[in-house]
């Protein structure tokens, strides 16, 4: 299963914005981030109270699947009711982060939105809950010219509480709920987080999908809300940073960038967006010592071959396209884009065995349901293909 959104950063001027990530005990930070009279009334807003709420179907729902089952441990009537494909049915869908309620209504999600739909029914059936992030490398994926980064968390159902004020974890019996095959999570390692966390990445989550939208107002209370949620979500910050960028506001964004580089001076996240910054202001020398150290870091950047493979496209050098999507595929074997234009570019030398497997493994690693239509649709046309070619022969 694919992992929920925790980083952007823009095609043409390489920002980032970053997400899961062990917090650290901050204070709040200066007000001075905050530029509230720059923005106007969100057109999308969340309250922290929405975000695990149950509806009455969701409280019908966990009666009904606890019925008849009361020797059973709740951890396993839970587990079998999210897994078993005869029960709730869910689907993995990235496109965008939901709270409990529309997780369930829609019944899919992103794994941030389907461990806050488990808390809630676990918490409505009684159970404590202990979130967890997921360590792992980071994986990428964009939307038109935004690049992100994805993490992943997961949860723990433990005992039933005997009270509202008993928070206890018994982690002598519990379960993992992940929505991950459990041989790709069982031997990583993971780091408890607090609610407060797991409320700042959806917001920040939140955040970020308001700026693909170029909803500029609602991007910026989201984030506002991450921050003051958990103000050591570093990520946030450069989350921050990126909306002001984007929203033509250089010198807060600098601050915010700055305030999120000193907190993680080896982040290249932080590097990538403070470096832009500085280069639209002029302060071209600062940007150039950053983008020195960011190159020896970092040499080969995530779709530094995609990048090169796209432009092998467009002058027509299929053979050296494929060559460097291949490389990418080698380096992000479950993105779907790299399978794609993997594809295409061997349909275009007239490889169509390499072409259907490619296209398969790109329909096979969507992460939504437009992605999985598409790619459905031109396997398909393939196929066709494909068969008019051996008919003819």
């Amino acid at each position: 299963m694919k992992r929920y959104l925790l980083l952007l950063l823009s095609a043409l001027s390489l920002q980032l914005l970053t997400g899961c990530a062990a917090t650290t005990a901050l204070p709040a930070p200066s007000a001075q981030l905050f530029k509230d009279q720059l923005f106007g009334k969100p057109s999308q807003q969340t309250t922290v109270a929405q975000i695990f709420a149950v509806t009455p179907e969701m409280v019908k729902y966990a009666a009904e699947i606890t019925r008849g089952h009361e020797k059973k441990e709740p951890q396993t009537v839970l587990f079998d009711a999210l897994y078993k494909k005869d029960k709730l049915q869910l689907d993995y869908d990235a496109a965008v982060t939901r709270n409990a309620a529309e997780t369930f209504a829609a019944r899919k999600g992103n794994c941030l939105s389907l461990v806050i739909m488990t808390a809630a029914l676990a918490r409505e059936m009684g159970m404590s809950t202990q979130f967890q992030a997921v360590t792992v490398e980071e994986t990428w994926s964009r939307t038109d010219n935004l690049y992100f980064s994805s993490g992943h968390v997961n949860i723990l159902l433990g005992k039933t509480r005997l009270s509202d004020d008993s928070r206890g974890f018994d982690r002598h019996k519990f379960m993992v709920i992940d929505f991950q095959p459990p041989e790709e999570i069982s031997n990583l390692v993971t780091v408890p987080i607090e609610e407060r966390t797991v409320v700042a990445m959806y917001m920040n989550n939140r955040a970020a999908e308001s700026l693909v939208q170029k909803d500029f107002d609602s991007a910026y209370w989201f984030v506002r809300k991450a921050i003051e949620s958990d103000p050591g979500f570093i990520n946030s910050y450069n989350t921050l940073g990126v909306i002001y960028q984007h929203h033509g506001n250089l010198p807060e964004a600098e601050a915010a960038l700055r305030y999120a580089y000193a907190l993680q001076p080896n982040s290249t996240i932080a590097m990538f967006n403070l470096a832009q910054v500085l280069e639209s202001q002029g302060k071209k020398d600062e940007a150039t010592a950053l983008r020195d150290t960011l190159a020896r870091l970092e040499p080969h950047p995530p779709f530094y071959y995609f990048n090169l493979g796209q432009k092998a496209m467009r002058e027509g050098d299929y053979r050296r396209a494929r060559s460097l999507f291949a490389r990418e595929v080698d380096r992000a074997p479950y993105y779907h884009e790299f399978h794609f234009w993997l594809a295409v570019a061997a349909y275009k030398l007239g490889d169509m065995k390499m072409a259907d497997k490619q296209m398969e493994l790109a329909l096979e690693n969507s992460t939504t349901t437009r992605d999985h239509e598409l790619y459905a649709a031109k396997l398909d046309k393939l196929k066709g293909l494909e068969r008019k070619r051996i008919s003819a022969n």
